[in-house]
């Protein structure tokens, strides 16, 4: 199982995500680096063993600017591979991403404009250049396209299943930050009803959390805060063989 740090970045800072509360996001104060500056933070996941990167670009998700010459730098500079969501709606956006670098481009349901356009995406990017995140605030799926509205969480994830989606990132966003543990049933709704490859964020808590994620087929888990925090120790995860 791959153990992925994530970094949210706003207004040019890398923040401490919350809930979804992003009007009240702080910058981040981390054990493992005393810069919140993206590129800094980035290098300090890069020097202590990490290979993968998930950045969350929320002023691209919240409508405003990509910062495509921030994530060409982490890449060129550190080497990591980049997945990166950053409120892909249409394919220019998302092609202009891979050029500058980006490993692989998100599209999440929150920003999604129509279910069709993943269908554009895979063939136009290849499934393995493209993840699915399942926007969540605890049961109910964040979307503004119809059949997003109008799909149980099972109809959706089947009809991501049938379209060839082959990497699907479950995401609670009511429990990003909060180290109150991951919405387990729904992710294990997903395990279920989907082939690919899951990941999930939101909850994590300890390595306790991170054995049962690996026992129940996770084949990913996004971490920040327990990581900034220390709850999630660089020697813990090293000798569980997480990194």
């Amino acid at each position: 199982m791959r153990i992925i740090p994530v970094m949210d970045v706003l207004d040019g800072a890398v923040v401490h995500a919350v809930r979804g509360l992003r009007s009240e996001y702080l910058p981040v104060k981390s054990v493992l680096c005393a810069s919140a500056q993206p590129l800094d933070v980035a290098a300090a996941f890069k020097a202590v063993g990490f290979s993968e990167l998930y950045v969350a670009d929320l002023d691209a998700i919240m409508g405003r600017h990509v910062n495509f010459s921030m994530l060409e730098r982490i890449a060129d500079t550190t080497g990591l591979d980049l997945m990166v969501d950053a409120g892909v709606a249409d394919l220019e956006r998302a092609e202009e991403l891979l050029r500058n670098h980006v490993s692989k481009v998100i599209i999440g349901t929150e920003t999604l404009p129509r279910i069709s356009f993943l269908e554009e995406a895979l063939k136009s990017l290849g499934k393995e250049r493209v993840m699915v995140s399942l926007d969540l605030k605890g049961k109910k799926v964040i979307s503004e396209f119809e059949r997003g509205k109008s799909k149980s969480r099972v109809g959706l994830l089947r009809e991501l299943q049938r379209m060839g989606v082959e990497q699907i990132i479950v995401l609670d966003l009511a429990k990003v930050g909060s180290e109150a543990g991951v919405n387990m049933s729904i992710l294990k709704e997903a395990l279920r009803n989907v082939s690919g490859k899951v990941f999930v964020g939101g909850g994590v808590r300890d390595l306790v959390d991170l054995v049962e994620l690996e026992n129940v087929g996770v084949f990913g888990v996004l971490v920040a805060t327990a990581l900034h925090s220390g709850k999630i120790s660089l020697k813990e995860l090293r000798n569980a063989g997480f990194l």
